[in-house]
């Protein structure tokens, strides 16, 4: 098996992007040429399995082997766990040499540039990736990124703002951090193609939408850019176009025209009522964007 950077797939790329910024490392033992290699805790074995699959057509790898470590600090005393390590090859050598310059892991920055995809965040965010809830709402998505450097971790962040407007901040334990709900939805829109079955847990559950709702009188709040000679109509008449919003929506075009939450500097309250079909259309919405009422009717002035 001989392959070269530039002889791989966009896929394998991406993927193994992914891998080195998580769980994957490269070592190298004296004298000897250095190895790729991963491990996951044995209730994600068949994560590894998955990542032995896509990989092992380009690196030389070995199937999963199941690993018990004695550890008299754990309750069971001991840990279980599956690895993954390959062979040697140049490609390998090519990584090491890419990954680990001064013989410590460090970011590519260029590599990363190139190369970073969707599918990349996909297996980064399912290797060092989680997703903190509370009654089933998202309240952030940590990305463990503590064996970086701060620059490391600044420039991650940078990249993932100028590639896909994800607003990641850094917190003291050196780990990005993505804290907007609106912006968390976004990301899991972009990663959910690529989600492992194994992997549901890092995901949002499916919605529980009721329909059964009647006119309702509500206040919104907006843009006093926006003028209003008859409110209840010319709001209504404006929320027909949520149909556009829900089949963007639909077909994951959503996100990509509408990447940051509507920003409202000066608003102007309106008492309205909505009709029974508008606000189906708009309860949707709310449910899986987490956008108020308010900016989603806003959204609807500009279409």
């Amino acid at each position: 098996m001989k392959y070269s950077w530039e002889d791989t797939s966009h896929s394998f790329k991406a993927r193994i992007i992914g891998k080195l910024l998580g769980d994957g490392s490269i070592t190298q033992q004296k004298g000897r040429k250095p190895r790729f290699q991963y491990t996951h805790c044995d209730k994600d074995y068949e994560w590894n399995l998955y990542c032995y699959k896509k990989l092992k057509n380009y690196i030389p790898l070995n199937p999963p082997k199941y690993k018990k470590v004695y550890d008299s600090r754990l309750e069971t005393g001991f840990s279980t766990s599956y690895y993954t390590q390959s062979r040697t090859s140049d490609l390998i050598t090519y990584l090491w040499k890419s990954w680990y310059p001064n013989l410590t892991k460090q970011i590519p920055f260029q590599l990363l540039e190139e190369y970073l995809s969707t599918e990349s965040l996909a297996w980064w965010y399912m290797d060092d990736g989680h997703l903190n809830q509370k009654n089933n709402n998202p309240q952030k998505i940590i990305l463990s990124t503590e064996s970086f450097t701060e620059n490391e971790n600044k420039f991650l962040a940078n990249l993932l703002l100028r590639k896909y407007s994800l607003a990641f901040k850094t917190d003291k334990q050196n780990r990005i951090i993505l804290y907007d709900q609106f912006q968390i939805y976004y990301f899991l829109h972009l990663v959910h193609p690529y989600i492992h079955n194994s992997m549901f847990r890092k995901t949002i559950n499916q919605f529980h939408i009721t329909f059964a709702v009647k006119s309702k009188r509500t206040t919104l709040y907006l843009s006093e850019n926006i003028h209003l000679e008859r409110p209840t109509l010319d709001i209504n008449l404006a929320l027909r176009k949520l149909d556009a919003l829900i089949k963007e929506y639909k077909t994951g075009t959503f996100y990509l025209n509408y990447p940051n939450v509507p920003q409202q500097h000066f608003t102007r309250p309106y008492q309205v009522i909505i009709t029974k079909e508008n606000l189906e259309k708009l309860l949707f919405l709310k449910e899986v964007t987490e956008l108020t009422s308010s900016k989603l009717t806003e959204l609807t002035f500009g279409i």
